[in-house]
C-alpha cells in the first residue's frame, strides 16, 4: 500500500488557529523584512558574488512563502466570518500558492540569521500546506460574532480581529 492510499486525517481549522498562525506569519514577515532590508546587507557583503545572488533569491523565496501563507490565512478568515462560502474557499485559486523550496546546499552557505529565516519560513509554509491539504470546509454556520466583526470591518474599513 503506497502512502497516497493511506487515509489522511481531516482537519477543521478554528478561528483561534487562524489567528495564531496569522500572528506568527506577520511576526516572521516583519523579521524577514527587517533583516533582508537592513541587517542582512552587511551579511550579504561577506559572501562570494555567486552566493550574493543566492542570498537575494532566498530572500525572495522567504517573502513569497510568507505572502502565500498570509493570503491563505486571510481566505480562511473570510470563510470563518461568512464573507466567503466554505466551498468557495476551497477553489484552486484560493488554495495555498506554490512556493519554491530552498536548496539545502545553498542555505548552508547563508549567514546564520538568513538560514534561520529561510528555515522558519519553510517550516511555517510546510505546516500550512499540511493544513491546506487536509482541511475540511464543512458547511457549518459561521460564528455570528465573527460574521458581525467581518461586516463591521468591511463597512468601517478597520481591522478589529
Amino acid at each position: 500500500m503506497d502512502e497516497s492510499s493511506i487515509p489522511q486525517p481531516e482537519i477543521r481549522i478554528t478561528s483561534r488557529l487562524i489567528d495564531s498562525l496569522y500572528t506568527e506569519s506577520m511576526l516572521l514577515a516583519d523579521e524577514a523584512r527587517s533583516y533582508f532590508d537592513d541587517a542582512g546587507r552587511d551579511d550579504r557583503l561577506t559572501l562570494e558574488p555567486f552566493d550574493r545572488v543566492s542570498f537575494a533569491c532566498e530572500s525572495l523565496k522567504v517573502t513569497t512563502r510568507i505572502m502565500h501563507i498570509v493570503a491563505w490565512l486571510l481566505t480562511q478568515r473570510a470563510v470563518e466570518t461568512g464573507e466567503i462560502q466554505g466551498q468557495d474557499g476551497r477553489r484552486p485559486e484560493r488554495r495555498l500558492g506554490h512556493a519554491q523550496e530552498s536548496d539545502p546546499e545553498v542555505v548552508a552557505k547563508m549567514p546564520e540569521e538568513a538560514r534561520r529565516l529561510i528555515e522558519a519560513s519553510s517550516d511555517l509554509y510546510a505546516r500550512i500546506k499540511r493544513i491546506d491539504e487536509g482541511v475540511v470546509m464543512e458547511e457549518l454556520p459561521a460564528s455570528p460574532a465573527r460574521a458581525l466583526m467581518g461586516r463591521l470591518e468591511r463597512g468601517l474599513g478597520g481591522n478589529f480581529g
